[in-house]
């Protein structure tokens, strides 16, 4: 079953998705006000149970954020292969990997557009796969990292690129602009481990694919960047950690090709589903 945030009627709602549309599980579970709360109290399940018998409550809705209240989003980049070797410096694969915060104002959800901002018109598309803490610990074994997971969804970790330059040493600023990206369209839980060792990346910028990989090709594999990380911090249910993509981002395509508005971007991801947004230009 999978279960997402959206708006219908002017209210915002957490529910499980049907073929037939939602069912809202808000007032059915009073004890998490939100979908965040029910994955960091262990939920899911309880989730499945409650709407396994329950109506569809909505069917024309807008779908947000996956997860808007979510505190800690940690994204790592350049982890494929291939996309060190994009960016020509003639450096090794590194033997740690780079991490940067985004907060999840940054984010919109699946059908809605992201914003290009007037100071810059290099907005760009990165497919991944994100995974969703359920289990909290510190210093993790790669062998139970697995165990911390409660759920996967998708990401369009949209980027200014020419703001990722502005200083020496972080991306943080081209990496935050205002609903420059998307994740959903829903969380799947996480119950069998071939959902992320057999998963493929694919996305599309108007019907032509621009990234196809897999995840097992993964210079850092997500078993240890839960190792990782937690070594540093401890992990918390409801941190996000936003894995990588794959080579063929529009920065670098010879010549670059970067995101306009009327375009339409499609993150696919096996066994998760398909992140869908538009661009359009933010209206001052």
């Amino acid at each position: 079953m999978k279960f997402a945030t959206y708006s219908a009627e002017g209210a915002t709602y957490f529910g499980a998705v049907t073929d037939a549309g939602m069912i809202a599980l808000n007032s059915a579970a009073p004890q998490w006000p939100t979908l965040f709360d029910a994955v960091c109290a262990d939920g899911l399940q309880t989730l499945a149970d409650i709407a396994r018998d329950r109506p569809v409550t909505h069917r024309d809705v807008q779908y947000e954020m996956v997860l808007p209240e979510a505190r800690r989003i940690l994204c790592v980049g350049v982890n494929f292969p291939d996309r060190n070797a994009e960016y020509k410096d003639g450096s090794e694969q590194p033997k740690y990997m780079s991490l940067f915060p985004r907060f999840a104002s940054g984010f919109t959800g699946h059908d809605q557009p992201l914003i290009r901002p007037p100071e810059s018109h290099q907005l760009d598309y990165e497919g991944e796969v994100a995974i969703v803490i359920g289990k909290g610990g510190r210093r993790i074994a790669q062998a139970d990292a697995y165990d911390h997971i409660a759920a996967l969804t998708i990401c369009n970790e949209g980027t200014i690129r020419d703001w990722v330059r502005h200083a020496k040493f972080n991306v943080t600023q081209g990496k935050n602009w205002d609903r420059s990206a998307a994740m959903g369209p829903w969380l799947v839980p996480f119950t069998d481990a071939r959902l992320l060792d057999d998963a493929r990346i694919i996305t599309r910028v108007n019907g032509e694919v621009r990234q196809d990989d897999v995840l097992a090709r993964m210079m850092h594999p997500i078993r240890r960047e839960i190792e990782y990380i937690s070594t540093f911090m401890a992990l918390q249910p409801g941190d996000i950690i936003v894995t990588g993509t794959p080579t063929g981002s529009g920065a670098r395509l010879d010549p670059p090709q970067f995101l306009a508005p009327g375009d339409v971007v499609e993150v696919e991801v096996n066994g998760i589903g398909i992140l869908r947004n538009t661009i359009q230009d933010e209206i001052e």
